[in-house]
This record gives C-alpha cells, sequence and structure tokens, in this order.
C-alpha cells in the first residue's frame, strides 16, 4: 500500500514494562488506527481515547491489529464498544486475536478482514 498523500498521526506511551504505540493515518477514505504493542486494562486508555476520537469523526475506521502482540478482554471490550458507536472494521488480527474473537463469538459481531486494503474497500 502507498501512503503517498495519506495523513499520518501517531502517539506514543511508554512505562516500566510497557511499551505501545498507535499511528494513525488515511487510506481509501477510510481512517487506519494501527496500534502496537500489548493491550490489557493498564494500557489500553491511550488507545481506548484514540480510538473514541476517531469513530466519533471519520466515518469508516480501520483497527490495524496485525502489530498488536497480546490482547485481553478489555481491549475486546474497546473494540465492541467503537463497534456500536460507529463503522469499524478490524483488518489483520494476529492468530492470538483471531482466537480471542472465535472464543467469545465476537467474530461474528465485528467486520473483520485480512487486510487494510480489504477493509478499506468494504
Amino acid at each position: 500500500m502507498s501512503s503517498a498523500g495519506a495523513k499520518h498521526w501517531s502517539a506514543h506511551v511508554s512505562g516500566p514494562d510497557l511499551a505501545t504505540a498507535v499511528h494513525q493515518y488515511e487510506c481509501c477514505g477510510a481512517w487506519v488506527v494501527a496500534p502496537h504493542g500489548s493491550y490489557d486494562m493498564h494500557s489500553i486508555p491511550p488507545l481506548a481515547a484514540v480510538l473514541d476520537a476517531a469513530v466519533r469523526k471519520h466515518p469508516k475506521v480501520i483497527l490495524d491489529a496485525s502489530s498488536v502482540d497480546f490482547a485481553d478482554s478489555s481491549f475486546l471490550n474497546l473494540l465492541i464498544l467503537a463497534h456500536q458507536t460507529g463503522t469499524l472494521r478490524v483488518a489483520a488480527p494476529p492468530e492470538q486475536l483471531q482466537r480471542l474473537f472465535e472464543i467469545t463469538g465476537t467474530d461474528t459481531v465485528l467486520e473483520i478482514r485480512e487486510t487494510v486494503n480489504d477493509a478499506a474497500v468494504s
């Protein structure tokens, strides 16, 4: 995917035992939120603020989950809330997230796509 002409924004949050980053950019008319790192109840607040603002501002938001190393129920809850607030697609979830979605049944609720481009055009 070419990012020529795309708008980019990023935030970085770190602490003694965690490092997370959230990058944002526009792709094919959709707003992409790309978190990197591990997300649990302690590290989720910055991502929650970014995702909440994105779904309230943009008609279509894609969460590029490809660089999420770990996620627990707080991450899952955040996705469900964002899905209820606006149009959210989840792209490229790694195996751990796919398994979490399957076990909880949220794979039937969330719109999950293989790539960011697939999510942008759907």
